[in-house]
C-alpha cells in the first residue's frame, strides 16, 4: 500500500526580513542515536552553528512545533516538524533598487539590477530581490519561477500565490518561454554571425567558472551581432537551454568575452563591495503564452548596459 505525501503544514513562525524560517522534519533514527530533539540539533547544526547558539536557540524559545515551543530534552519523535529562524549575517546592501515592470494577482516582473542574487542563497540571504520584493511590496508568499545569475541584471519573473507557481515554472522548465538577452563583447569581423553554438558544460560545485568538455552538448545558444561601434559589439543571444554560465561560456568561446566579465576567460578577484564594473549581460525580453489565460506575454527591461556608447 503506497503512503500518500501530505503537504507541509503552516509554518507557526512569520517571515522575517522577508526570509521563510528553517522547517525540520525530524528524520528516521534507527540506530537510536538521537534521544532527545536537541541530540537531532546537534548532530546536525552543531558543527555550522555551535552548542552554544544551539543552546540559546532552545533556552529563548525560538525551536517551535505546532504546539509551541521545544525544549532541547524533549524526546526524540520521527516524523515531528519544527521550525526555527537561522541567524543571518550582517549584509552591506546593494546599493540599487529592484524595478517593477509588471504586476497583477498572479505574476511579478521584476528588473533585478546587477550584484544582487534573485533568491537567498550562500552569503547572499537579505540582501536578495526575492527577500526585498517581499518586505517591500508586502507579499510574503512570492516566489521565483526562474533565476537569474546575481552579476546579470534584467527580467525576472516571480509568482504572487503558491498555487500558481507551477504552471509558470512549467514553462521555463519545458522552454517554452523565449529568452532574449542582450551584451556587449569585443567587436571581432573575423567573428562569422549569426551562429548557434551547441557545447556540453559542466559546472562542478565550489569552482566558480564552468567549461566545456568533449561530449554529447547540454547546451545551445543563438548568438546574433545587433550592431558594432569602434571596437565594441552589442549582441542578441538567445538561449535554447539554461545551463549555469551558459551565455557567458559560449560568448568566451568564440574568443568574445563580456565586458567586465570576472569569470571568463580567467578567474578575477574583485572585492565583494566592488560595484563599478557589472557584467555587460542583460536579461532584456521574456515572452511567453500565460499558462492561466493563453495569452500572449512580451516584457521588456527598462535597464540599459552602461559600457554600450549612447
Amino acid at each position: 500500500m503506497r503512503r500518500r505525501h501530505r503537504g507541509a503544514p503552516p509554518s507557526p513562525l512569520p517571515q522575517r526580513d522577508g526570509i521563510d524560517p528553517v522547517r525540520v522534519r525530524l528524520p528516521a533514527d534507527p540506530d537510536g542515536a538521537w534521544a532527545t530533539v536537541g541530540d537531532h540539533f546537534a548532530a546536525r547544526y552543531g558543527q555550522a552553528v555551535g552548542a552554544k547558539r544551539l543552546d540559546a536557540m532552545f533556552r529563548e524559545g525560538r525551536v517551535v512545533s505546532l504546539e509551541g515551543a521545544v525544549a532541547a530534552d524533549e524526546p526524540y519523535a520521527e516524523g515531528r516538524c519544527l521550525w526555527f529562524h537561522r541567524d543571518f549575517a550582517p549584509e552591506e546592501r546593494v546599493p540599487f533598487e529592484v524595478g517593477i515592470v509588471y504586476r497583477d494577482e498572479r505574476v511579478l516582473v521584476a528588473d533585478k539590477p546587477h550584484f544582487l542574487a534573485t533568491t537567498p542563497r550562500g552569503g547572499h540571504i537579505t540582501e536578495t530581490a526575492l527577500a526585498r520584493l517581499r518586505r517591500d511590496l508586502g507579499l510574503p508568499e512570492l516566489q521565483p519561477a526562474h533565476r537569474l545569475d546575481r552579476l546579470t541584471a534584467g527580467l525576472a519573473l516571480f509568482v504572487v500565490r503558491p498555487e500558481d507557481r507551477g504552471a509558470y515554472q512549467t514553462l521555463f522548465r519545458d522552454r517554452l518561454v523565449r529568452k532574449e538577452y542582450e551584451a556587449v563583447a569585443a567587436y571581432d569581423p573575423a567573428v562569422a554571425l549569426p551562429r548557434t553554438v551547441r557545447s556540453r558544460i559542466v559546472k562542478e560545485r565550489g569552482v566558480l567558472a564552468a567549461r566545456e568538455e568533449p561530449g554529447e552538448p547540454n547546451s545551445e545558444s543563438r548568438i546574433e551581432l545587433v550592431e558594432h561601434r569602434g571596437p565594441l559589439g552589442r549582441y542578441r543571444l538567445l538561449p535554447a537551454t539554461g545551463r549555469t554560465h551558459q551565455l557567458r561560456v559560449h560568448m568566451n568561446s568564440l574568443g568574445l568575452p563580456l565586458l567586465d566579465d570576472p569569470l571568463y576567460p580567467v578567474v578575477q578577484e574583485r572585492r565583494a563591495d566592488d560595484y563599478s564594473r557589472p557584467l555587460q549581460l542583460l536579461a532584456k525580453v521574456l515572452e511567453f503564452a500565460d499558462p492561466a489565460t493563453g495569452e500572449p506575454r512580451r516584457f521588456e527591461s527598462g535597464l540599459r548596459l552602461a559600457q554600450w556608447p549612447r
